[in-house]
């Protein structure tokens, strides 16, 4: 018996949908692309600078991250434009400034975390993760900054000191606080690190 033209659609329609409905590999949703691992180093919770919100540096992951160590009172602090515009600029590229306060330098970080992020915020617009006020140097140190220290055989001296991590989540290199954030070095460093696989 001959096969009209609209049978022979209506069959090839039922056999679309059943094949979609079986399972095949066609009607499957594409996996999602796995998170990257999250190294030893990030394995690690601080509380955030503004509300006191535990933060885990995991999400962090597969980012290049400049750790600095910050005050709101030092000759250096004029370096929070510096990193936010850092920030703001290579933020789409996978960079993440992380700020640490602390007050082991000269006293130059007296306050507590509210008066800490208000300074921040209203003075120079920071708007990159900041983190409760800490100790970064000595044996008191945090758990980051033992790592930090201990990877790269430097502790920060002063503050302002910062630390670049790639995205495997190895420290890269050391610089010290007369190293501003537009240096040419730091800067070829981190589009260094930007471009690593």
């Amino acid at each position: 018996m001959p096969v009209s033209v609209s049978m022979l659609c209506t069959r090839l329609a039922i056999a679309f949908a059943t094949l979609a409905i079986g399972g095949s590999a066609l009607a499957q949703p594409v996996a999602a692309a796995a998170a990257p691992a999250c190294s030893g180093l990030l394995h690690k919770s601080f509380k955030r600078l503004q509300d006191d919100a535990p933060q885990d540096l995991c999400q962090y992951a597969g980012r290049v991250l400049l750790v600095v160590n910050t005050a709101s009172y030092c000759g250096f602090t004029s370096q929070y434009e510096g990193l936010e515009k850092l920030q703001a600029d290579l933020k789409g590229k996978g960079l993440v400034v992380l700020g640490f306060p602390s007050n082991d330098f000269g006293k130059q970080e007296p306050g507590d975390s509210k008066q800490i992020a208000d300074f921040c915020t209203n003075t120079y617009g920071v708007k990159f993760p900041m983190f409760e006020k800490s100790v970064v140097s000595g044996s008191g140190a945090n758990p980051l900054y033992r790592e930090l220290a201990q990877a790269t055989g430097k502790a920060p001296q002063w503050n302002f000191h910062k630390y670049l991590i790639g995205r495997d989540g190895k420290v890269l290199a050391s610089y010290a606080s007369m190293v501003t954030p537009q240096d040419k070095k730091l800067m070829a460093d981190i589009d260094r690190a930007l471009s690593a696989n």
